[in-house]
C-alpha cells in the first residue's frame, strides 16, 4: 500500500508537470493573400486563404476576425470613445464622425468557406464572430477560403489614405485579421483606439498595384526582379511587366503585416553589420532627403546596440518607412512621419524599430500589458539614444519620471493591470504604459544592480522570444537571474496606484557614533541605498534590503565601501541604522543619489549633516 501511494503520488506529479509545461501552446495562422488595391477607388479587393492550427487541448466550435477598418466609420466605438473622453488624441477628435460614405473604412465580406464548406458569420463593429461548419478539435487544423473587399479611409489614425504628409497609402490592420486564442481565451477586442495582438504564424501576400507606386512593408520581396524601384541587386536586370504590377512578399514567424505605397517613394539601403539589410522609403524634398540619408546610419547604430543590449534582431530586413500618423510598429516595419528634424526623426526611428524586440519578437499582449511593449520600447530607445549622441546615460530616463511624478500629482493616477482601452483619460494611459513601464525597469535595475539587469534582460528576450510572455514570465527571468524575490515589487508597481516616499528622520550623535533613522511615509516599500559622504572625501554606503527581497542585490559600484544592514521589514515604519563615526565628521546623508528610486517627494532624502544645529532634527 506504501509503494502504491509512492508510485501514484509520482504518476500525478509527472502529470501535473506536464499539463503545465503544455498549458502555455501557442496558435499558428497561415495566410495566403492575393489582393489589388485599386488607386483610382481606395478600394482592396482579394482572396485570403488562412490554414488555422488549434495547439490548444480546446475544441472551438466559433473563432473571431478583426475588421480594424470598420472603425473609421461615424458613430463606430472609435468615434465615440474620442468624441466623449476629456482628452481626446487630437488626431482623431471628431473627425470620423464627419467622414462621407467616400471616405470611410470598411471590410465586407463576400463570401467565407470553412474546408470547401459555406459557414455563417455576424459582424458587431470591429469583430467579426464566425460559427464554424465543424468544429476543429484540439491539434488539427482548418482552411479558411475568404473574399472580401475593403475601402481605404481617409488616414485619420495609423491607417489610411493621404496622410498630412501626403503619403498615398499607409496600409495598417488592412485586411481581416484572426484573432489570438490562448489560455485566457479570445482576444477579440473591439478597436477603441489603441493597441494590438496577433497569432503567430507566416504570411504569403501578393498586391497588385498601379505600377508607379513602390512598396514598402513586411516580409522580404519575392519577385525583385519583376519590380525594380530599388530591390534589385546590383547589375541586375528587371523584367518588368506591362500594366499592373504584382509585388510578392513572404514573412515568417509574425503577427501582422502591414505595408505602404506611394508613387514618390525613394527607396535606399544601409547593411546593419551581422544584421538586417535596412530598406528606407521616403518622399524626397527640403523637409526629409537630407535627414532620411543621415537616419541611415543612426539606424545601423541603434539596430548594433540592441542586438548587443538586449538580444540578436531575428529577421532578415527591415522597413522604415514615412506614412502613418507620427510613429506605429509593425513586425518587420514601422510607418514614421518624415518631415521632421534629425533629431526627432532619430528619436522616433528608435523608439519604434525597438518594438521589433518586445512588440515584434516577444509579442506581449499590447492590449493588457502595454507597458511590458511601450514602456520597455521606451526604456531601450532611451539609452540608445543616449549612446548614439554622447549624453549623460544617468539622465536617460529623466523625462519619464518626470511624467509619472506629473501624473502622480495630477491625481488621475490609475492602476496600470487594466485593458489599455478603459483608462478614464487619455494621458493616465500614455503616462501607465510609457513613463511607468519605463520607470518600472530602470527602478529594478536600482532593485537588482546594473550589471544582473542586463543580463536578465537578454535572458528575458532569448527565453521567451516568439511566446507572448506575460508579467509574471518576466518577473521570473529576473528572480532566477539576480537571486532576488521580486514579486512584491510588480505587484505594488503594476497592481496598485501606491507611491513610494522615504525620508531622513532624524540624525543624532551618541557615544562617538551616528544614529540615523528613516522613515518610510509612502505605502510603497523598496530596498535603500544609503550614501554617507564623510568631510575628508570618503564615502560609504549602506545597505538595506528589503525583507521580501531575501536576499540582496551584488555591489554596483566597487569604487565605494559599503556595508550591508540587516533588513528592513517592509511593515515597520522606521528604521535606524549605526555608523561608528561622529555626526561632526560627516558632511551629508542621502537616500539613493542614483535618483532611480521614483520617491515621489525627495525634499527629505538628502541631509546636509554639516550644517544642522544639533544632531537630532535634519529639518531644523
Amino acid at each position: 500500500m506504501y509503494y502504491k501511494s509512492i508510485i501514484t503520488f509520482c504518476l500525478l506529479g509527472v502529470l501535473f508537470t506536464a499539463q503545465g509545461q503544455d498549458y502555455r501552446w501557442q496558435q499558428r495562422a497561415e495566410y495566403s493573400m492575393d489582393v489589388k488595391l485599386d488607386v483610382s477607388t481606395h478600394k482592396v479587393k482579394g482572396t485570403q486563404k488562412l490554414v488555422y492550427n488549434n495547439n490548444s487541448k480546446d475544441t472551438l466550435t466559433k473563432v473571431y476576425y478583426h475588421l480594424f477598418f470598420n472603425a473609421f466609420q461615424p458613430g463606430s466605438m472609435m468615434d465615440v470613445r474620442s468624441r466623449n473622453i476629456t482628452d481626446p488624441d487630437a488626431r482623431v477628435g471628431d473627425r470620423i464622425s464627419k467622414l462621407s460614405e467616400s471616405e470611410i473604412g470598411y471590410q465586407h465580406i463576400e463570401s467565407l468557406k470553412q474546408d470547401g464548406k459555406d459557414i455563417t458569420w455576424n459582424i458587431e463593429g470591429t469583430v467579426m464572430e464566425v460559427t464554424l461548419a465543424k468544429p476543429l478539435l484540439p491539434n488539427s487544423k482548418t482552411t479558411f477560403d475568404m473574399k472580401f473587399e475593403a475601402q481605404v479611409p481617409v488616414q485619420i489614425r495609423r491607417s489610411g489614405r493621404n496622410s498630412k504628409e501626403d503619403i498615398a497609402y499607409s496600409m495598417t490592420q488592412w485586411y481581416p485579421k484572426l484573432a489570438e486564442y490562448d489560455f485566457k481565451g479570445w482576444h477579440a477586442y473591439q478597436y477603441v483606439a489603441r493597441e494590438f495582438q496577433g497569432v503567430w504564424g507566416d504570411f504569403d501576400v501578393k498586391i497588385t498595384i498601379d505600377p508607379k507606386f513602390v512598396i514598402g512593408g513586411t516580409g522580404v520581396l519575392q519577385n525583385a526582379d519583376k519590380i525594380g524601384h530599388g530591390y534589385e541587386s546590383a547589375g541586375s536586370k528587371v523584367s518588368r511587366p506591362s500594366g499592373d504590377l504584382t509585388w510578392h512578399f513572404v514573412a515568417k514567424n509574425v503577427i501582422d503585416f502591414a505595408f505602404a505605397a506611394d508613387p514618390e517613394y525613394v527607396h535606399e539601403t544601409a547593411q546593419v553589420p551581422n544584421g538586417p539589410m535596412l530598406h528606407f522609403f521616403y518622399q524626397p524634398g527640403e523637409k526629409t532627403t537630407n535627414n532620411w540619408r543621415e537616419l541611415k546610419n543612426y539606424s545601423v547604430k541603434h539596430f548594433e546596440f540592441m542586438n548587443k543590449t538586449f538580444g540578436k534582431y531575428p529577421y532578415e530586413t527591415y522597413s522604415i518607412i514615412q506614412g502613418g500618423d507620427g510613429g506605429m510598429e509593425y513586425p518587420m516595419c514601422t510607418l514614421i512621419t518624415g518631415e521632421r528634424s534629425i533629431g526627432s526623426l532619430v528619436g522616433v526611428m528608435a523608439h519604434e524599430v525597438s518594438h521589433s524586440w518586445y512588440q515584434g519578437v516577444l509579442a506581449s499582449n499590447e492590449a493588457l500589458y502595454p507597458w511590458m511593449d511601450e514602456g520597455f520600447t521606451d526604456f531601450s530607445s532611451n539609452e540608445s539614444m543616449t549612446a548614439m549622441f554622447n549624453q549623460d546615460k544617468n539622465k536617460a530616463h529623466d523625462g519619464s519620471y518626470r511624467g509619472y511624478f506629473a501624473l502622480v500629482n495630477s491625481g488621475l493616477q490609475e492602476p496600470i493591470s487594466q485593458h489599455s482601452d478603459h483608462y478614464n483619460t487619455n494621458r493616465a494611459y500614455g503616462t501607465a504604459a510609457y513613463s511607468m513601464g519605463t520607470v518600472f525597469l530602470h527602478q529594478l535595475k536600482y532593485v537588482m544592480g546594473e550589471e544582473v539587469f542586463y543580463k536578465a534582460m537578454r535572458r528575458y528576450y532569448n527565453t521567451w522570444k516568439f511566446k507572448h510572455p506575460e508579467p509574471n514570465d518576466f518577473i521570473r527571468v529576473m528572480e532566477k537571474t539576480s537571486g532576488l524575490h521580486l514579486s512584491w515589487y510588480m505587484n505594488y508597481w503594476v497592481n496598485t496606484t501606491k507611491r513610494i516616499d522615504y525620508g531622513i528622520k532624524s540624525v543624532i550623535e551618541k557615544e562617538g557614533s551616528t544614529l540615523v533613522t528613516l522613515e518610510r511615509l509612502g505605502d510603497f516599500p523598496m530596498p535603500i541605498d544609503l550614501v554617507v559622504t564623510y568631510k575628508d572625501g570618503s564615502k560609504e554606503m549602506l545597505y538595506i534590503p528589503l525583507n521580501e527581497l531575501l536576499g540582496k542585490k551584488i555591489n554596483e559600484n566597487t569604487g565605494i565601501a559599503r556595508t550591508d544592514l540587516e533588513a528592513w521589514p517592509w511593515v515597520y515604519p522606521t528604521y535606524t541604522a549605526k555608523l561608528s563615526k561622529k555626526a561632526s565628521e560627516i558632511d551629508t546623508i542621502e537616500i539613493d543619489p542614483s535618483m532611480r528610486m521614483a520617491d515621489v517627494d525627495k525634499k527629505n532624502n538628502k541631509v546636509e549633516v554639516s550644517k544642522l544645529k544639533s544632531f537630532e532634527d535634519p529639518t531644523r
